[in-house]
């Protein structure tokens, strides 16, 4: 009996970090572990690190490479040592808004943008989280800030922090790596030059910062300190697209944390409207794709406010004969796609007959789906096919999702088996790197929700028609 090959896959998400141990030659995890992270939007890199040390405790035996896949944007500064000196500001701090908008007229607009890195900036990105950090220290915030404006030297993304703390031969700031995934959601790199624009970092920031070396897609960056080979690593939904070893024609939907959709592509795009961000994949091609800040909570918060669990309010949202009209914007902590960081969720159509929980829940399920279906169409229109949707995520349990979706999103839907995807194409990523190949992994694919039959044309011209005439209004900032 041949003996396995074990590598390790990490994903460094926003909510936790997880580890999978698999058999390098077919994926079939061995072992796996979990630790939760704080929930800020602004962390210390020291609680990712407390996290991986609780999440790999007693997995790591025989482990002959690992490669980390991390949440995308978030910025870590570093100074000449390599000590972290402000806490890591992620990609869901939407604090950024205003420098967006001084960056993206200083450049000459979202056409200059989207010429010179494929994507217009938004607050995720981490080059208006720079600019934000400049502002604030410029306007004599508090120590911590004026502090780290003046100590930074260089600037990094949190798998390329993870990364390198993993390695046993760190030194400061030497020897950093990224990859092509994940330093596409900078704001300061090209995927279609395959190369920096550190004039842009000089824009945001007034001056230069050091910034990771791109790793190549099977590279290996590093050994650590048990004797396993690192991989380059790479961002979170590139990670999760290698895990799901997407093909041409699939768009992943994921219902997470955040909402995305994203397709492989074997060109680069450049969307001057700022839907779909230009990013690269961590195979050498490129990965288009779309995110909204609200996804999977949409369900939760609204089952909350009706006072039903999960189950109950799946349920609700499958009885009811349709949401009547009633129209949901789900923009409950702000929004990246529509960019309108400063709004909040809205409901339409308020009757009394409309004021049940059922009707309620319908229309929380298909104003999350409407959203989804903006960005899915926003891929179809940068000329990629749409032959089936992959269902991802937590909210992809929902059994009102699965049987809305195929009519909602226009295409056929599959549903992956539930698992850590974004671990698991960290675990690919590191397989490569050991043995030289990208391997062939299997997905199970499960059976989703029979479909239901709606008039979807007509709920997202309600959707799309309550946004357009509200949109003034989700522009402003909120008087809390």
């Amino acid at each position: 009996m041949t003996e396995l090959r074990l590598v390790a896959g990490v994903d460094c998400s926003t909510q936790a970090t997880k580890v999978l141990v698999c058999d390098a030659e077919t994926g079939a995890v061995v072992r796996e572990g979990r630790a939760p992270h704080p929930d800020a939007t602004q962390v210390d890199p020291a609680e990712w690190w407390k996290a991986w040390e609780i999440a790999s405790d007693g997995l790591l035996d025989g482990v002959e490479a690992i490669a980390v896949g991390g949440q995308q944007h978030g910025m870590v500064l570093l100074d000449d040592s390599g000590e972290v000196v402000h806490p890591a500001v992620l990609w869901n701090d939407t604090s950024s808004a205003d420098a967006t908008t001084e960056l993206i007229a200083e450049l000459g607009g979202a056409e200059a943008w989207a010429e010179a890195i494929g994507s217009v900036p938004v607050p995720s990105f981490t080059v208006t989280k720079l600019r934000w950090l400049r502002d604030e220290a410029a306007r004599g915030a508090d120590a911590v800030r004026r502090e780290a404006a003046v100590r930074a030297a260089a600037v990094v993304l949190p798998h390329d922090w993870m990364t390198h703390r993993l390695a046993a031969d760190r030194t400061g700031i030497e020897g950093i790596t990224t990859d092509r995934g994940d330093a596409s959601g900078t704001g300061w790199w090209s995927a279609a030059t395959n190369s920096y624009r550190t004039d842009l970092v000089e824009l945001a920031f007034g001056r230069q910062l050091a910034l990771p070396r791109v790793a190549g897609p099977g590279e290996i960056v590093g050994q650590t300190a048990f004797g396993a080979a690192i991989g380059a690593g790479t961002g979170d939904n590139a990670a999760a697209a290698l895990g799901l070893d997407l093909q041409p024609g699939d768009v992943a939907v994921s219902l997470g944390t955040s909402g995305t959709a994203f397709a492989r592509s074997a060109h680069p795009t450049a969307d001057p409207t700022g839907l779909v961000a230009g990013f690269a994949d961590a195979t050498g091609e490129y990965l288009p794709l779309v995110c909204t800040l609200n996804a999977a909570r949409v369900m939760s918060a609204t089952a909350n406010m009706l006072g039903l669990d999960l189950a109950e309010f799946d349920e609700a949202a499958l009885t009811s004969p349709g949401s009547d009209g009633l129209v949901l914007l789900p923009f409950l902590d702000g929004e990246r796609t529509p960019d309108l960081p400063h709004s909040t969720g809205l409901i339409y159509g308020l009757t009394r007959a409309t004021m049940q929980p059922a009707t309620m829940a319908r229309a929380a399920v298909e104003g999350l789906l409407c959203g989804l279906a903006d960005a899915v169409d926003a891929l179809r229109a940068q000329g990629l096919p749409v032959h089936r949707v992959l269902l991802l995520g937590g909210g992809a349990r929902s059994r009102s999702v699965q049987a809305l979706a195929p009519a909602l999103l226009g295409a056929e839907v599959v549903l992956p088996e539930p698992a850590e995807y974004v671990a698991l194409g960290a675990a690919r990523q590191a397989a490569w790197a050991l043995t030289g190949e990208l391997p062939t992994w299997p997905v199970p694919v499960g059976k989703p929700e029979p479909a239901i039959t709606v008039d979807a044309a007509k709920i997202r011209a309600n959707y799309e028609q309550v946004l357009t005439n509200t949109r003034p209004l989700l522009s402003q900032p909120y008087n809390r």
